[in-house]
């Protein structure tokens, strides 16, 4: 899954795919061919910030980053497109114009979120987050972080199928660096195997994070691609289904090493 941030302020790629404050649909496009290119199965396409201290944008603002894409990336190419949005009227608006699939960080908790995904009839992206981007780092605590981060992805998964969502469209994420600090992060990464066991497909997206920043003392972002890298294989070793990354190109030649002596 290539990450297309559509947004001014995103932690990695903030504003590359603007030109005088505007999205670069040109620009935007180019990416998303590069990224194909490159092997991604999926185009994940995100207009609202969620790093760490983010404010939270208008519903407007989002349909205006969004939709405009949308609807470039599917008249162009022949790809799974995904939504990341928490917002009810941005999956309407988005699964009306041909979108694949709906990633929400809240784990459509947001007011009107579950009602529009299920009448959206997409497959949904649960993920497991504490808190609020603006303050999600500030202090996360807890007493089990793998036991509360399952327990609440199960209670969702719950929520849907009891709303209409049927079991075979839903996807988990645990959500690393939402919420979490880098013990937790590596708590939750080594028990990969409990969210796989669901049977459920597992999303993981650790692609240039700040525990990879943490582990190996770097602060600039770009500079994290081969850390990024080695947890995307780790995952998929552990049985993660989507990998969710900046870099399309170096993660995709390592799961393919990797599958190609894997037997």
């Amino acid at each position: 899954m290539g990450i297309v941030n559509v947004t001014p302020d995103s932690f990695s790629d903030g504003g590359r795919l603007y030109t005088n404050s505007q999205v670069d649909i040109s620009k935007t496009l180019r990416t998303v061919e590069n990224m194909l290119l490159e092997g991604a199965d999926i185009i994940d396409i995100g207009g609202e910030s969620t790093r760490p201290g983010a404010a939270e944008v208008t519903n407007q603002q989002e349909l205006d980053r969004v939709i405009p894409v949308l609807d470039a990336v599917i008249a162009r190419f022949d790809t799974i497109v995904s939504i990341d949005t928490s917002t009810s009227t941005v999956i309407k608006e988005a699964a009306d114009r041909g979108a694949s699939l709906i990633n929400d960080v809240r784990a459509l908790s947001r007011d009107g979120a579950l009602k529009a995904a299920v009448d959206s009839q997409l497959p949904v992206c649960l993920m497991h987050m504490q808190n609020q981007p603006k303050i999600m780092q500030s202090a996360p605590t807890y007493f089990d972080v793998v036991n509360e981060v399952f327990e609440f992805l199960m209670l969702r998964k719950q929520r849907c199928l009891e709303a209409g969502i049927e079991s075979s469209k839903i996807i988990l994420d645990p959500g690393f660096g939402f919420g979490k600090t880098l013990a937790h992060n590596l708590t939750l990464f080594n028990a990969i195997e409990k969210f796989t066991d669901t049977g459920h497909p597992i999303l993981v997206g650790v692609s240039r994070k700040s525990m990879i920043g943490q582990i190996l003392g770097l602060e600039n972002t770009e500079n994290r691609v081969i850390g990024s890298v080695a947890l995307a294989l780790m995952a998929a070793q552990r049985g993660a289904k989507i990998l969710r990354v900046h870099d399309v190109l170096e993660t995709r030649q390592a799961i393919d090493m990797w599958q190609s002596t894997h037997f």
